[in-house]
């Protein structure tokens, strides 16, 4: 059982309650990160060392609609191999970190080719994709062949389970949907509208949000199924001018990139309720949007996972200085740490080593909790089981390889459409 206390998590989070967390709209690629090592670590499991350092591989959006949320989530990756390669490196070697552009499901070649490339280079396990539609594109390829995949974003339900050799280290749906549906009946709102589009992780998002809400009692004036819009219609007027028609005092709006075009509408049609959004669509709307847009509607958005620290920032700010958008980073850096401990643990740098070891490395066999890779290395030398402490929050995988629990954050949008972290609330998958 995961020892760390609800309250001892949450007291991290609060220090920064005070920062705000912005997005870019920029993506920025990455290659390799090493550096110089001389130890060799044992394996707690007496299995022989693998002749082939760790070479992990990277599908992570550099372009299309969520290219702002890759540069946080490289990041996260190359601080974790930075501090891997800095404290010994995964038995005897650096970690090599190949990066790949996953793209997103409009353009639906990318993740494939990457995902061909990335093999031919001899990754044994992948951190990606962020979207759960991309990772639906290439995830049989990539497990089939026995590499490890460990999504630090993907939240579709679907995904539970789907494979022994798939984890994720943010969490379902039922976690992030349950969080903004309470928010939502806390906020006392009677009669919501779900303008959702048409894409896996919208429809999965927005059947949690509204069973929670219908249980609790509140109308869905709009957004049932067969009521989604076109991801690439070339205009929002009819969807917005139908959800606008059933009267919402608020509405929930699941969506990527097109939140820049239906905004604008909602404006020019008059919306005068709340409004909600979730991770795919909380960003820096800054440069989008009058001073004031979001603001007047009291909007709030919700993110899996803990605000990071400080501390954990700086160490970012670190391997990308132009860093300012920190979404998913934690959970990108704790899907890097994870590979690497269990490749440590079992002795061997291969897919099948790796996935038989990422449980217990996360604690779900209970375990010495340890914070970083130094520490919970020299643990697995003296031959403990571990339980690593993540950064992001989640606890420990469970049976269907999702974290048993995580942090979703709340998120208030200022005047200048950028927003603020408010608070966190802890779930369980």
């Amino acid at each position: 059982m995961r020892k760390t206390t609800y309250a001892a998590r949450a007291g991290a989070l609060l220090g920064a309650a005070a920062l705000a967390l912005t997005a870019c709209s920029s993506a920025s690629g990455s290659g390799s990160s090493s550096s110089s090592s001389d130890g060799a670590a044992a394996s707690s499991s007496g299995s022989s060392m693998s002749s082939d350092g760790l070479k992990i591989g990277s599908l992570l959006p550099q372009t299309g609609s969520l290219a702002f949320l890759g540069p946080p989530e490289i990041a996260g990756v190359n601080l974790a191999v930075k501090e891997i390669n800095d404290n010994g490196g995964v038995l005897g070697a650096d970690v090599e970190h190949v990066a790949a552009d996953s793209s997103d499901a409009d353009h639906a070649d990318v993740a494939p080719q990457s995902w061909s490339d990335l093999q031919s280079k001899g990754v044994s396990a992948v951190v990606g994709a962020a979207s759960s539609s991309v990772t639906k594109l290439v995830v049989d390829d990539i497990t089939n062949s026995k590499t490890v995949m460990v999504s630090p974003a993907n939240t579709a339900t679907s995904l539970s389970g789907y494979s022994p050799y798939y984890f994720r280290t943010a969490p379902p749906d039922t976690v992030q949907g349950s969080a903004l549906g309470n928010l939502i009946v806390q906020d006392g709102i009677t009669d919501l509208g779900i303008l959702v589009f048409n894409e896996e992780y919208g429809t999965s998002l927005r059947d949690v949000v509204k069973s929670t809400v219908e249980a609790a009692g509140v109308n869905v004036t709009y957004g049932d199924k067969g009521q989604e819009f076109d991801p690439a219609a070339a205009s929002f007027t009819d969807a917005v001018t139908s959800i606008l028609a059933t009267n919402p005092q608020a509405i929930a709006l699941i969506a990527f990139d097109q939140t820049k075009s239906i905004v604008p509408e909602l404006v020019a049609q008059g919306f005068q309720g709340k409004l909600y959004m979730v991770d795919g669509n909380t960003a820096d709307y800054s440069k989008d949007f009058d001073p004031g847009t979001l603001s007047a509607w009291d909007t709030q958005g919700t993110i899996p996972g803990a605000y990071p620290d400080d501390a954990f920032k700086k160490r970012l700010l670190g391997v990308d200085p132009k860093l300012d958008n920190f979404s998913y980073a934690a959970e990108s850096y704790d899907a890097t740490m994870l590979i690497a401990l269990a490749a440590l643990k079992g002795g061997a740098t291969d897919g099948a080593t790796i996935q038989a070891n990422m449980a217990a490395v996360s604690g779900a066999n209970g375990g010495t909790e340890c914070t970083g890779f130094q520490d919970c290395a020299d643990l697995i030398k003296k031959g403990e089981e571990i339980n690593y402490q993540t950064v992001s929050g989640a606890g420990p995988f469970n049976a269907d390889n999702d974290p048993s629990s995580a942090f979703v954050g709340i998120y208030k949008y200022n005047d200048d459409n950028t927003y603020t972290w408010v608070k966190a609330i802890e779930g369980k998958a």
